[in-house]
């Protein structure tokens, strides 16, 4: 019995120690990967940075283009000769033949090594390579305009998903100053039912209106947590405590009418999508006449350098060592080379037919483009003057909302009104607070749709 008494308390002890020193590890700084990660501070050119060097989109459209710069330079080296150079030995060779009289035969071994080096430059080829070379220019600045026109995309869904954050902390705010009130109402009710001037009734129907004004906050928490994690979805970056910086360029632009034949101008000027659309359409058109050019005949000039040399194992045999018949023996030969294909089963037709169709589908993306901007150019202006009159309705509305609410609350401490009227009140401000501030975010979020549909975002340097 002692020593059972005396083996549990042992083993008390070491259970202890073990508490302790886990107890030590857990309660000292850690660095590792489930220690707590540090707050970052966001402001809109931050976030704009981060993505435009996270995006998977500007990646692409930029190795696109890097692509179709080393497409150029292999339509350069078109127009430059083709040098080629081949070299053979043979390190050991057995021939057998019949002597003249037929009686022995002869056994001749030997190693050679041939060196040739040709060159040819092509001196027409019904002006492939220049339509080769041209095409090939238009697609890279395409792809310039595309890369630009991809940049911008990012910048403008981040500048909206920055606004929608910064609208649903707004929101929430508002959501928490409307529980607030209503708890502190519920105090003044709680205390006026002791004292006989309000209802149980009352009371209760305060009590329902604080757990709703809750419900709204908790709702308002969550969209505001969920359209901070799209941003940080579209920055690229891993969940972690962020704390944004209220945006200083939210102001009050002047309530002018937006010229939208103006806008459609500089639209058509600017836009980076449609200048891509028209080069790739040009590209196209050069690509027709590069098919074309197969119903040509192509002039090569060629000019070959070869020597060579044996150098026989039979003793019988002398022959210079093969440095020196390899430096004796150089032969030239130089001549033009003329290729046409009369027929080739219609495939160069086919290839034109081919080209043309792609050049003419080209062309209607562009006109479709064009179109498309000029719709959507109206839309936006039209949406962005609409803003304004939201505004000045919204203020208000909110204006109204709160005399209201403040006389009805007045009247309802006094006993003049009921909770019904109060909580209307309570409701029609909290509304027209919101209201007010998404007029107010409604406009900067037109501005950035106006702006990107003109092609006036500007791109950080």
């Amino acid at each position: 019995m002692r020593l059972s008494m005396v083996t549990t308390g042992a083993l008390g002890s070491k259970i202890l120690l073990s508490l302790c020193i886990a107890a030590l590890f857990l309660a000292s700084p850690s660095n590792s990967y489930g220690g707590e990660v540090p707050e970052m501070t966001l402001s809109l050119d931050k976030c704009i940075t981060i993505a435009l060097s996270n995006t998977t989109s500007a990646k692409k459209a930029e190795n696109n283009l890097k692509l179709q710069g080393a497409d150029v330079m292999r339509s350069y080296g078109s127009f430059l000769p083709r040098l080629s150079a081949t070299a053979g030995f043979t390190p050991y060779t057995l021939s057998r033949s019949y002597s003249s009289n037929g009686a022995t035969i002869n056994k001749t071994t030997s190693r050679s090594l041939d060196i040739t080096i040709t060159t040819s430059l092509n001196l027409f080829n019904g002006f492939r390579d220049y339509a080769s070379l041209r095409s090939a220019l238009n697609k890279e600045r395409a792809a310039e305009y595309t890369l630009s026109r991809a940049l911008e995309s990012v910048i403008y869904d981040v500048t909206q998903t920055w606004y929608q954050v910064l609208l649903d902390r707004e929101l929430h705010d508002i959501s928490r100053e409307n529980l607030l009130s209503a708890q502190d109402q519920l105090k003044l009710t709680d205390r006026q039912f002791h004292v006989g001037l309000k209802s149980m009734t009352d009371l209760y129907q305060q009590q329902a209106e604080v757990e709703q004004s809750r419900l709204s906050v908790i709702k308002a928490e969550t969209r505001m947590q969920r359209t901070l994690l799209e941003l940080l979805r579209r920055l690229r970056i891993d969940p972690q405590k962020v704390t944004l910086e209220a945006d200083p360029l939210l102001k009050m632009p002047a309530a002018v009418k937006p010229d939208k034949e103006k806008l459609v101008i500089q639209a058509l000027e600017r836009r980076s999508d449609l200048k891509s659309k028209s080069m790739e359409s040009r590209a196209a058109q050069w690509q027709v006449r590069a098919s074309r050019a197969s119903w040509y005949p192509s002039i090569d000039l060629a000019f070959t350098l070869s020597s060579g040399g044996v150098k026989y194992l039979n003793p019988e045999y002398t022959y210079p060592p093969l440095s020196e018949q390899l430096e004796n023996s150089v032969g030239y030969s130089a001549g033009v080379n003329l290729t046409w294909a009369l027929f080739d089963g219609f495939q160069t037709r086919y290839a034109v037919e081919s080209a043309k169709i792609n050049q003419l589908n080209q062309q209607l993306d562009y006109e479709d483009l064009k179109k498309s901007i000029v719709i959507d150019l109206h839309q936006a202006a039209s949406d962005y003057s609409s803003a304004f009159s939201q505004i000045d309705t919204a203020k208000v509305g909110f204006n109204a909302a709160r005399s209201a609410f403040n006389a009805v609350k007045r009247k309802y401490e006094l006993g003049a009104a009921s909770f019904v009227e109060l909580s209307t009140a309570r409701a029609t401000l909290f509304n027209a607070q919101s209201n007010l501030s998404q007029a107010t975010y409604n406009l900067a979020l037109q501005k950035s749709v106006l702006d990107f549909t003109t092609g006036n975002i500007a791109q950080p340097q």
